[in-house]
């Protein structure tokens, strides 16, 4: 059996080396992310998450463990995905100015025919920022590959407040609960 993790995201793997999954695959997939409208977060991060899955199955081997995770910064009921260019990313960062928004994740597990498809969602709060401070952060090219246009793990963490909830979900990979659905496939963490 070998674990493979569906995404290039490089801290999603880092994440993963954090908990003690030292040995894994990855895989690049390009599917349509795309879903049907009307879904909550929850259930629109786990739709992803569970097509990113089912597309990795049919390139795994059978006794393969798949993890598959989407994550999505959502400011009330609208989705922040990863900017087009500096001026979406400025618009993104002084939305979030000063507010709370939901970062959620989906995660599908499989192996075989048994799998498991969970959400998590965190709230973070942002500190007022001015213009200036926010041109100066999209200066550094650091939010251009990240939904919500911030990365929380470095330079972006200077705009966060607060947050309720799994820090580690907000970098893209809910370990707690991640944790515990791997435990349950017999992968010992601790």
């Amino acid at each position: 059996m070998a674990i493979v993790l569906a995404s290039q995201s490089p801290r999603r793997q880092e994440l993963l080396q954090r908990i003690g999954v030292e040995d894994f695959k990855t895989l690049s997939l390009d599917i349509d992310e795309s879903y049907p409208e009307g879904l909550s977060p929850e259930d629109t991060v786990r739709y992803i998450a569970k097509k990113k899955c089912d597309a990795a199955a049919a390139l795994c081997a059978p006794d393969d463990l798949i993890i598959t995770a989407d994550t999505m910064v959502f400011l009330g009921n609208d989705r922040l995905g990863k900017p087009h260019d500096e001026d979406d990313a400025f618009r993104m960062l002084r939305e979030l100015a000063g507010r709370g928004h939901t970062v959620c994740t989906g995660v599908s597990v499989r192996r075989g025919e048994t799998s498991e498809l969970f959400a998590v969602s965190t709230r973070v709060f942002f500190r007022p920022a001015t213009d200036d401070e926010i041109r100066a952060y999209i200066k550094t090219g650091e939010p251009m590959d990240k939904a919500g246009a911030y990365g929380v793990q470095s330079r972006g963490a200077l705009f966060v407040e607060r947050i309720d909830g799994d820090f580690f979900n907000v970098m893209g990979l809910p370990v707690e609960q991640l944790g515990l659905v791997l435990a349950r496939f017999g992968v010992k963490l601790l």
